[in-house]
């Protein structure tokens, strides 16, 4: 799947997509995630730079707009940044308010199922359409992946997450991790070599994070090791 950016001489037509996947997204969820993706883009059409990606804005306001109370903003708020759709960019302090981004690459793996809802002329357009009959047909060695292997705990659960998000992605770098345990709040894995360590801490840290919060809201880090 290509990147998205709003920003450039497509900018409108890109932020339109990038919405047109989040309502997707939400009707084909519950009236639960309606309403928490109704309220994100409440704050993305009225206070988001696109070409920052800064969202400021405090709870007063935020409960204003929705029209709640500032408990259920406080509540609301924090599932987004758990989910991973919306990240810290700058901690408030002495007053001010915090600086949030969106985390749009997140945002369009975790709408990506409901595309096919809008269209296949949108599917195409987002980078994503399935691979054409002819060319299915002209496989000559059908390939079956293993199913993954079950695990227990918070990692067993993660590692569900991951593959069903990218399977190719999950065989190549997050398969070889192994549980290392909770440290402080936080998950360690154990990678098979300091290559694949430093890979996942450099490129892959954010999706083990998202995981590992969808799975025990708790735990907040992971933490990558080399195995010895």
């Amino acid at each position: 799947m290509q990147r998205i950016r709003a920003v450039g001489r497509e900018a409108a037509a890109k932020k339109y997509d990038i919405l047109s996947a989040m309502m997707a997204h939400a009707l084909a969820g519950d009236a639960q995630d309606q309403r928490l993706v109704l309220r994100l883009m409440a704050l993305i059409t009225t206070r988001y730079n696109w070409q920052a990606d800064e969202l400021s804005i405090g709870q007063r306001e935020i409960a204003r707009l929705w029209c709640v109370d500032e408990r259920t903003v406080k509540r609301d708020m924090a599932r987004l940044r758990a989910s991973g759709w919306i990240t810290v960019k700058r901690q408030g302090a002495r007053g001010r308010v915090s600086v949030l981004g969106l985390d749009l690459d997140r945002i369009l793996l975790d709408t990506r199922p409901a595309w096919s809802n809008i269209g296949p002329d949108y599917v195409a357009r987002m980078g994503a359409e399935e691979m054409a009959p002819e060319e299915a047909d002209r496989t000559v060695v059908p390939f079956r992946r293993a199913d993954v292997a079950a695990a227990e705990g918070v990692w067993g659960a993660a590692r569900a997450h991951l593959a069903a998000e990218d399977r190719a992605l999950f065989d190549a770098w997050f398969a070889g991790l192994a549980d290392g345990g909770i440290d402080g709040g936080c998950l360690v894995l154990i990678a098979p070599s300091r290559f694949h360590a430093t890979y996942c801490r450099t490129h892959l840290i954010g999706r083990l994070r998202t995981a590992v919060r969808r799975s025990d809201p708790r735990l907040s880090q992971v933490r990558v090791e080399a195995g010895g």
